[in-house]
């Protein structure tokens, strides 16, 4: 199942390169650092909210929002998967 982020991760990076006319992650690319990080900050607070109610198929939901952003978030600053889970690795 892990292997699914990083070929989600290796489509954002192609999604990089596509219309965003047609592509909502091209799009958010597009909008620029400040706008991906909002989105990532708002889905994290709507993923927390989700909790807090113990919905959880909304929470599912929200933390699926919020991983997607990060990945973006990192995609667009040039930092992979790999680097998280090492840094993960390193603390623990």
């Amino acid at each position: 199942q892990w292997l699914f982020l990083y070929q989600l991760e290796q489509l954002l990076a192609e999604r990089k390169s596509a219309d965003p006319e047609t592509s909502y992650t091209a799009k958010l690319y597009a909008s620029g650092t400040k706008r991906i990080a909002q989105k990532v900050g708002e889905e994290g607070v709507e993923t927390a909210l989700a909790a807090t109610v113990h919905d959880r198929f909304e929470l599912t939901n929200e933390a699926s929002d919020l991983m997607y952003h990060l990945l973006v978030l990192l995609q667009d600053q040039g930092l992979d998967l790999g680097e998280v889970i090492d840094n993960l690795k390193n603390r623990h």
